[in-house]
């Protein structure tokens, strides 16, 4: 659920770029941006919504600034009526703000693991040689334009590999009986990495020549599969400071990922 602050970067109408002389002006804190009937506006909270509204490609101005107030002086005078009204004990409303809680106390949580446990430059630099170094003595990148084929069971992919192999297209039959989204397409998965795939997909793929399918079903973690590699190419791998944001963007999620898995081994987790 997107945050009140995040929906009003992708709202502010413009009638709010005017509002600069519009509110009455009052001893406030030097911390208050506004006051809404005795209600503070911090300026902590205008910053918020500004920063969401830059992340949002908007351009930072005075109007801007302006803008983003009223949206939180009209959320402001709406949650006050609402109160009055008494929907803020109702059922709807203590659902929703109850999964707004978890939902930044999660966000908190991961932002505060993070934190402590920073990707360092350090870090970085080592994951990069790491990578140059799987590339081989060429240390070129390899990629691989895939399509696949997902189904449930052995006996399925079978059947479907029989079809291609009688020389019916490897596509059409992606869109007859494949159970991934992507079987609208024909089954096409784009140009992917050997290390972005599960190690029996690199495996074959790295044996594979242009235009086979495998020669057989390929079990996954959930179902069966069939690939045919489509095409082949190679590239120069980015330089460290190219490579850096999206190294570390993998590292954190990387981090999140080992952090939750230890949540989850600890948890006592019961699914109906």
């Amino acid at each position: 659920m997107k945050s009140l602050i995040l929906q009003l970067a992708l709202a502010i109408p413009l009638s709010f770029a005017t509002l600069g002389t519009a509110f009455a002006q009052g001893a406030l804190p030097v911390s208050a941006a506004a006051s809404v009937n005795g209600t503070i506006i911090s300026n902590d909270t205008v910053e918020q919504g500004i920063q969401a509204a830059l992340a949002q490609g908007q351009t930072d101005s005075p109007e801007l600034r302006q803008a983003v107030l009223g949206k939180l002086i009209e959320i402001s005078l709406l949650s006050q009526q609402a109160e009055k009204d008494g929907l803020a004990n109702s059922d709807k409303a203590n659902r929703q703000l109850a999964m707004i809680r978890q939902n930044y106390l999660a966000d908190l949580e991961l932002a505060t693991y993070i934190s402590k446990n920073p990707v360092t430059e350090a870090d970085m630099q080592a994951e990069y040689n790491r990578e140059i170094a799987s590339l081989g003595s060429q240390g070129m990148i390899v990629e691989y334009k895939v399509s696949d084929i997902a189904v449930a069971t052995e006996s399925d992919a079978q059947a479907a590999l029989a079809r291609i192999k009688k020389g019916e297209a490897f596509d059409k039959v992606a869109k007859s009986v494949s159970l991934a989204p992507n079987k609208v397409q024909g089954g096409a998965v784009g140009w992917v990495q050997a290390g972005q795939t599960l190690p029996q997909i690199a495996n074959l793929l790295s044996s594979m020549a242009k235009g086979q399918v495998s020669p057989v079903p390929i079990k996954m973690p959930q179902g069966w599969s069939l690939i045919k590699l489509e095409d082949k190419r190679t590239s120069k791998p980015p330089s460290f400071e190219q490579a850096k944001a999206a190294i570390r963007n993998g590292m954190i999620q990387k981090k999140q990922f080992e952090f939750l898995s230890q949540l989850r081994q600890s948890a006592t987790i019961i699914i109906q």
